[in-house]
Formats: C-alpha cells, sequence, structure tokens
C-alpha cells in the first residue's frame, strides 16, 4: 500500500477523513492537505482513473488490521487427524481401549484415521478387517461419522471418522 510521497500519481481522486469527497486533486495539493490535517496520504485504489487517495492516520488503519486479523485467527478451529492402529484379530478389551481414544478425539473435535495392518497371510482375510473397522464406526455414531470408507492400501485397509458438527 503505497503512502505519502511514495504515491506516483500526478492526480488523485480526494476522499476526505470524515469519508466525504474532496474531487480530483494534483498529488502535491492532496498531500498539504493531509499534512495540514496532520494525517496520512493513503492510495487505496490504485487501478482506478484517477487513482484514489484517502486521508487517514495510517498506523492506525494498519493497527486495525493486524487486530481484526488476530480475531479471525482466534475464531478458526484447527481439524488434526489422529490415527488409531488396530489389528484383525484384535480381543475384546483392546478393542475397547481403542474405541475409548477414538471418542475422545473424536468429542474434542479432531477426525479419526482408523487403520489395520494385515501381516503375513492374515491378507486373504481382510473380510475380517472390514467387520472390525464397521464395528468400531458403528460403535462411535454418536460421536462421529464415516467420512471415508473403509479402503485398502497396500496391506493396510483404513477408514476416516470425522467427529458430528455442533448445531
Amino acid at each position: 500500500m503505497f503512502v505519502n510521497e511514495f504515491i506516483r500519481a500526478k492526480q488523485v481522486r480526494l476522499i476526505g477523513q470524515n469519508g466525504d469527497q474532496l474531487g480530483i486533486k494534483t498529488k502535491s495539493e492532496a498531500l498539504d492537505m493531509a499534512k495540514n490535517a496532520n494525517l496520512d496520504l493513503v492510495l487505496v485504489a490504485p487501478t482506478a482513473k484517477p487513482p484514489v487517495c484517502r486521508i487517514m492516520d495510517f498506523g492506525k488503519y494498519r493497527y486495525e488490521q493486524q487486530k481484526k486479523e488476530r480475531e479471525a485467527r482466534k475464531k478458526q478451529k484447527v481439524i488434526n487427524v489422529k490415527e488409531i492402529r488396530l489389528s484383525p484379530t484384535i480381543e475384546e478389551h483392546d478393542f475397547n481401549t481403542k474405541l475409548r481414544s477414538a471418542v475422545k478425539f473424536l468429542s474434542s473435535g479432531d477426525k479419526v484415521k482408523v487403520s489395520i495392518r494385515f501381516r503375513g497371510r492374515a491378507i486373504t482375510h481382510s473380510n475380517l478387517g472390514r467387520k472390525v473397522l464397521e464395528r468400531l464406526a458403528e460403535e462411535c455414531k454418536e460421536v462421529g461419522s464415516i467420512e471415508a470408507k473403509p479402503k485398502m492400501e497396500g496391506r493396510s485397509m483404513f477408514l476416516i471418522l470425522a467427529p458430528m458438527n455442533e448445531k
């Protein structure tokens, strides 16, 4: 953003500090008016014919912009993807432990990638792994929904659960 002497245009359309149109002025006239008001001349629309300049306190304007950006960053939600690994022959207690951590992740607003790694000949029984994944998804349906159905990738199968939308 160009300010004061860095504005290159010979003539500018000038807007006063209260937002009123002051008409087309030369750059030197506009700079003098801004200096008399102890403010800056800021180029707001460089592509217009003639370019539009405004008389304002540039430091205060930049501070307000930074404040708005900070507020916007505060309000945005970062969604992490947590991974839980299972095996096709998982025992009941181990399954419940993994289920509790999946529910905890989903409740805190994170996505969960549940994966099963097939080792050795277990790959021939991929239907067992699919059943384990579907069972976990069924148990988590109060706090999360399936975003990506179970699918094979190499020697592992995975599905992604997303948290329920808070309304």
